[in-house]
């Protein structure tokens, strides 16, 4: 039987030194190495936001799985991979604490003497959204949620475990704009459906906004129009805003780059943990397709499996959390004077390929 091959990008951590060797041909390469060309006679690919995953990439190849490092997959042509057989995972969930700690970080920042007194707007009450809602109940601040999605599934959402139904009603975005003090954007950019999230945070929403003081995307880039929140902050002195994801990357509005009080290249979630999950779970994908399609042995997928460091848990027992904790672990100012410094569309590139990982809180 003939080895398999399996492409991963190159920027992809925490592969363990030797996986699968003498099981499979594991070639790392860059996003830009990643072509029609290399992935013909690949059975595998494993990627990360910067490959496109579609029929110009995949078309007429022998791949079987596509698995991303990321939580999302705007950059996978999902329809198209179900029509040709190709299955796809990803991670859901596996920077979830990252990204909390990046917006809580944020609203101490911005906030620093105000926060206890906020009123919290999470649109998208999912794995992220879930975590932001949790810490802030254990901070003692108001929290208001929109999912429509959860609505219409579990009615109502629990305080004390946000990810689960529960009695707390879902509010409007329109409720989140006229009661929030501070708003956060944690939804999939969606440009079809019932409730697409292209453009969501429009000029209706920023007109609407009565009290906002903080308008935060972690997110996706095209779930806040550019223009419309360019609109907001110059005409609100009180706004300000902190962008994680941008509209057009690596291309950045420069006006949007400089009026931000936070600017970040698209890192919110690049944290030790998160990375060791996300990676642990498409490798485990794969593992398991090779071995399904009995491409690898069984004990070539047992000693590969052995080989993967256990992922650390979502949240780790105890965790405190308290402005000095979440402040001591991340810092989103040194980011910010990094990105403004210079900025060029290679240099966020580079930014979010080199990046630092940090630890997230409770590590």
């Amino acid at each position: 039987m003939s080895q398999p091959k399996i492409i991963i990008e190159s920027h992809i951590p925490f592969i363990p030194e030797g996986f699968l060797a003498g099981a499979a041909q594991v070639l790392r390469l860059s996003p830009g190495e990643i072509t029609p060309e290399t992935v013909r006679d690949a059975c595998a690919v494993l990627v990360r936001t910067r490959t496109r995953c579609n029929a110009a990439l995949l078309g007429g190849s022998q791949v079987r799985l596509v698995a991303t490092a990321t939580i999302g997959t705007d950059h996978i042509d999902l329809p198209w991979c179900a029509d040709n057989g190709i299955r796809v995972v990803s991670a859901p969930g596996c920077n979830a604490p990252a990204v909390a700690q990046y917006v809580w970080a944020s609203i101490f920042t911005l906030l620093p003497e105000d926060w206890q007194r906020i009123t919290l707007g999470i649109v998208g009450l999912g794995h992220v959204g879930s975590i932001i809602a949790d810490w802030g109940r254990r901070l003692g601040v108001d929290i208001m949620a929109c999912d429509p999605p959860r609505r219409i599934a579990d009615g109502g959402w629990n305080p004390q475990n946000p990810a689960m139904a529960g009695n707390e009603p879902f509010v409007s975005l329109e409720e989140i704009a006229a009661r929030a003090d501070v708003v956060t954007f944690h939804t999939p950019h969606t440009l079809s459906g019932d409730f697409p999230t292209h453009h969501m945070a429009g000029s209706s929403f920023f007109n609407d906004l009565s009290r906002c003081r903080v308008v935060i995307n972690a997110a996706r880039g095209p779930v806040v129009d550019t223009e419309a929140i360019l609109n907001a902050l110059t005409a609100k002195e009180s706004l300000s805003a902190a962008v994680d994801c941008w509209e057009g990357e690596p291309a950045l509005n420069r006006e949007l780059l400089e009026l931000a009080a936070i600017a970040t290249p698209h890192i919110a979630g690049y944290s030790t943990e998160g990375k060791q999950r996300a990676t642990h779970a498409a490798l485990s994908a794969l593992i398991d397709i090779l071995r399904h399609e009995r491409l690898i042995t069984p004990q070539d997928a047992a000693d590969a499996l052995k080989g993967l460091p256990a992922p650390p848990p979502a949240i780790p027992c105890g965790l405190e959390i308290t402005p000095q904790e979440v402040l001591a672990s991340y810092n989103p100012l040194a980011d910010t004077a990094v990105l403004k410094r210079g900025f060029t569309p290679s240099v966020f590139e580079s930014l979010r390929n080199n990046y630092p990982l940090r630890h997230e809180l409770g590590f």
